[in-house]
């Protein structure tokens, strides 16, 4: 359930190695369309997810253009508070008074490092357990959280365990008093821990799918024999099956404790009120000796170098190569961070040049993991089949020898510079961020203002320290690499479609939780009350038809821009399938007075990032940037939407990279069931069945994106949000002066999108994917489009229905009672078009049948019986609540904007939407569910490993 919305913050806890394995998934299946489950940030869920291309794309400077001025950024901990209890808890505090919100976060100083072979993965299981209620409150956390409105979650990394929840500041008492709760009373029994076995064995099982897991996981292990940083943080299926309660238990006992916590709290309230009412919860927990038994770290010694060679189903090759590195506090990180992003980071880098642009391989991503006991760099990369993998390696090595032997330039060490800085900035804008970088770096490095020092030594980085660490660290005989070279898998023929499964005519699924029962166990709420307006953003239209919506927002010294044009992939006919993807792809390659390199060089010497994504309905366009450098940001814009070009070698190189994403597309579940699913809901004329193909994308010319390009990229097509600190006048003189000219003009494309009927009968599709497994199953049909006024009834029904897969009856049923499944979830997709109501979620092979025949009987039990009056409450309060958290994020309000204006809605409807949700009634719900949930009429299509 982790969202991942920003590049810097990835990047940042790739660094600590926190970001590997949570409670649970957000979505198996990336819609096509646009999700609705939670409206702000899934408006524009199908339009923005181009944040990993954010830092790799460019921008150029106008002399002319007026300036933004903004506020110096201050550091990241220039108002926190820290305080250590009578107990041993320590506690950070950070006022953040931008919207009525807090965020409530917990981090254990427990991970994979305290765990050994045969007790793998225990860490992780228990992380599980504490979602599984308490003595007190014997039902499932998730619930609880959901039912308060929280945006939740945790996650086990190498160093720690975290548990965090985002809620409305009158709920904030009840989050401390629920996690005081389960940190030391929580519930591990023989049944809980039987059912949640098996829901961790699924989720590993499902990153078993990805080739690049099992190959990381077999350098990982060469290069750290002795380590427990050698080990998976999920553990394995072989000791997961044999943990037994009194292990866990143990493993409860001795890290789970307030002297080996950190509390870390941000947001909305008062610091003086805020710790007594710690104190009252958390402060109250006895501390307790702590049992821990600190993990025999073996130095990494030299050696030889070592090559591992992997060869098993797949689609494409892999290498990734592996250096060991000193621990997080150590003085050289800032240095060998500032190395690897002259050689990686951004389209300017060293190896993305050398080895990327020049065709060696289709990607290159390196990055550093500095941990509490050590850490690592590594060089992963994908390489198109028939390509060699020596070529690629002899490629990287040319490069570091380079740096080793050659000082870089003033001009890379200070892109690289401005880059980290700005990436910190960019990534703590919302209080989730700023909250998880200080437990993180309290938990890891024992300093909450770690991160201030670190982007000081950044700062001091010389010349000589770079090449001094590139000399030190990548030295041949530390390198471990490894090669997946895929085996040939014979192409799968799906099952024609057919008649339905039949559900088991005995099954009975168990009662719905009551949310009425529920209440019972929730701590009260504060007094205080949430008073808040929702600005509205002010609407810019420019004499060529261009709409833009300004928001100002003086928080931070940043900037959020994105938007959406009228050029998705709907257009896309059958001869020329996957020509708006290739076109979105190559805006940035070049313009006519500028190469790709320089426009790239442009925004990354200033930190700022810009990208482009097609999808069904629109192209999504994205950029952030210091407040300072917005007129950089937008002269981008403006020149690569009015002068792209369309090099042919830059084409050549984007068609092979689409090529080789195809490869990986075909060979991913979740991918192949959305190709299905799609083709079987909608009629065969629709475009929304179109998708790319091997052919069509050889096919393509340069001549095709050019004219696709005019046809398109019109202002006419166009919708931007910008939001951030700056002034709305001077913005709108830089709108003026950029995109003002843009007077491109074509006749409107009309599509036919064909109407599509329900099927007579169940409808069942199972691609066969050799060396998967897991499976994933989506169940579902058509729905409604976002402006059919069922839309808010069907939200309401969504949340209780597989809104959230420990909350919903679906979570609570399929996961929970019968743990069948990792996450399971359900969505209404609801986009410009008539979208589909679609159910996802990942099984192992041989239970996705009983899965299937489960969630259908509990369909067709919700249809029958409908929903309860306290199930309607709860859920008209949880997405009202995480509306209002979503809404304190920038970048949540500029999706909201954009999603808004895309659907042609009420511009009143940011403010406006809590009150619709809030007018649904028990009726509404129920006869929504009886028009859009037909289980005797779902298409179900199941893809994974081939039946035996």
């Amino acid at each position: 359930m982790l969202k991942i919305r920003d590049f810097w913050v990835t990047w940042r806890r790739y660094r600590f190695g926190i970001l590997l394995f949570g409670v649970c998934v957000s979505a198996i299946l990336a819609s096509p369309q646009v999700a609705m489950s939670t409206p702000p940030s899934s408006s524009v869920s199908a339009e923005s997810n181009v944040s990993s291309e954010l830092a790799k794309q460019p921008g150029v400077q106008s002399s002319k253009s007026p300036t933004i001025p903004t506020k110096k950024p201050t550091t990241l901990t220039a108002n926190v508070r820290k305080t250590v209890l009578e107990n041993g808890l320590t506690v950070l505090t950070k006022e953040v008074h931008n919207a009525p919100v807090v965020t409530v976060q917990v981090f254990y100083k427990i991970g994979s490092r305290n765990e050994a072979p045969g007790v793998n993965g225990i860490a992780h299981q228990l992380e599980h357990m504490l979602f599984k209620g308490t003595k007190d409150r014997p039902v499932q956390f998730g619930r609880l959280f959901a039912a308060l409105g929280s945006n939740f979650n945790a996650f086990t990394s190498y160093d720690q365990t975290a548990y965090f929840g985002t809620v409305e500041k009158n709920k904030l008492t009840s989050l401390l008093t629920l996690e005081a709760d389960r940190m030391q009373n929580s519930t591990i029994d023989t049944e809980k821990l039987t059912g949640e076995k098996r829901v961790v064995i699924s989720e590993l099982q499902g990153y078993e799918n990805s080739p690049s897991y099992r190959l990381d996981r077999l350098v990982k292990r060469a290069a750290f024999p002795n380590s427990p940083y050698g080990l998976t943080v999920g553990g394995t299926k072989a000791d997961v099956e044999k943990f037994t309660v009194e292990q866990v238990r143990s493993y409860y006992d001795s890290y789970y404790a307030p002297n080996n916590a950190t509390l870390v709290v941000v947001g909305d309230f008062d610091t003086p009120s805020l710790m007594a009412k710690v104190q009252q919860t958390l402060g109250k927990v006895p501390r307790r000796e702590l049992k821990v038994a600190k993990p025999q770290i073996v130095p990494v010694t030299t050696k030889p170098n070592q090559r591992l060679t992997l060869k098993e189903p797949g689609s494409t090759q892999i290498a990734i190569e592996t250096y060991p590195l000193p621990n997080a506090n150590h003085p050289d990180v800032p240095a060998i961070d500032v190395m690897n992003y002259v050689l990686t980071e951004g389209r300017s880098s060293r190896m993305y040049q050398s080895i990327v642009e020049t065709g060696i391989a289709t990607s290159l991503d390196g990055g550093a993991a500095n941990l509490a006991a050590g850490g690592w760099y590594e060089l992963s990369s994908i390489v198109e089949v028939g390509k060699s993998l020596p070529k690629l390696e002899a490629a990287i090595a040319r490069e570091i020898k380079l740096i080793q032997s050659k000082p870089v330039t003033t001009t890379e060490i200070s892109r690289a510079k401005v880059q980290l800085k700005a990436g910190y900035l960019l990534g703590n804008r919302d209080i989730n961020s700023q909250a998880r970088q200080l437990g993180s770096d309290q938990t890891t490095t024992g300093d909450y203002q770690f991160t201030d020092k670190y982007l000081a030594g950044v700062e001091r980085v010389t010349v000589a320290d770079i090449q001094r660490v590139a000399k030190k660290y990548l030295q041949p005989n530390l390198k471990t690499i490894g090669f997946f070279e895929p085996t040939q898998i014979t192409a799968a023929v799906p099952a024609a479609p057919g008649g339905g499964a039949q559900t088991v005519a005995n099954y009975n699924p168990g009662t719905p939780v009551d949310p009425s029962e529920l209440a019972k166990y929730l701590p009260p709420l504060d007094a205080d009350s949430i008073s808040q307006t929702q600005a509205l953003p002010q609407e810019v239209k420019l004499k060529n038809g261009l709409r833009v919506f300004l928001l100002p927002d003086a928080s931070t010294p940043t900037v959020t821009l994105t938007g959406n044009i009228q050029a998705g992939t709907e257009y896309d006919t059958p001869d020329k399938a996957g020509l708006a993807s290739l076109t979105a792809a190559n805006l940035m390659s070049g313009t006519k007075t500028q190469t790709a390199l320089t426009i790239a060089k442009t925004l990354e010497n200033r930190g700022a990032g810009l990208g482009f994504a097609a999808s069904r309905e629109g192209v999504g366009l994205g950029g952030n940037a210091l407040s300072k450098d917005l007129p950089i940001l937008l002269q981008t814009l403006g020149d690569v939407v009015q002068n792209a070009n369309f090099p042919a070698q830059k084409f050549e190189l984007s068609r092979q990279r689409a090529l080789t994403s195809l490869k990986l597309e075909l060979d991913s579940p979740n991918s192949v069931a959305r190709r299905k699913f799609q083709q079987t809901i909608y009629p065969k004329n629709h475009p929304f069945t179109i998708f790319p193909t091997a052919q069509t994308l050889t096919g393509l010319t340069g001549t095709d994106l050019q004219a696709f390009y005019r046809q398109h990229y019109l202002p006419s097509n166009t919708i931007l949000a910008i939001v951030g600190d700056f002034k709305v006048a001077d913005v709108q003189r830089l709108l003026e002066a950029n995109l003002g000219k843009w007077s491109a003009t074509a006749k409107a494309v009309k599509l036919d999108y064909p109407t599509p009927q329900l099927p007579t009968a169940q409808v069942q599709v199972n691609p066969a994917l050799p060396g998967k497994t897991q499976s994933v199953t989506l169940l579902g049909n058509k729905a409604i489009d976002r402006k059919d006024p069922r839309f808010y009834s069907a939200l309401v029904l969504n949340q209780i229905l597989g809104g959230d897969t420990l909350s919903s009856r679906l979570g609570t049923e399929i996961r929970d009672r019968q743990g069948l499944t990792y996450g399971i979830y359900s969505s209404f997709a609801a986009g410009k078009r008539q979208g589909t109501f679609i159910i996802s979620m990942q099984t192992a092979p041989e239970d996705a049948q009983k899965a299937t025949q489960s969630t259908i009987a509990l369909l067709k039990d919700l249809q029958a019986k409908g929903v309860t009056q306290a199930e309607v409450d709860n859920s008209k309060r949880s997405i009202s609540g995480n509306y209002t958290v979503d809404l304190a994020s920038p970048d949540e309000i500029a999706g909201a904007t954009l999603g808004n204006a895309v659907f042609n809605l009420n511009p009143n409807e940011i403010s406006e939407f809590p009150q619709k949700i809030k007018a649904v009634t028990l009726a509404q719900v129920n006869q929504v569910a009886k028009e859009l949930i037909q289980p005797d009429r779902l298409v179900v299509i199941t893809a994974g490993p081939p039946k035996k």
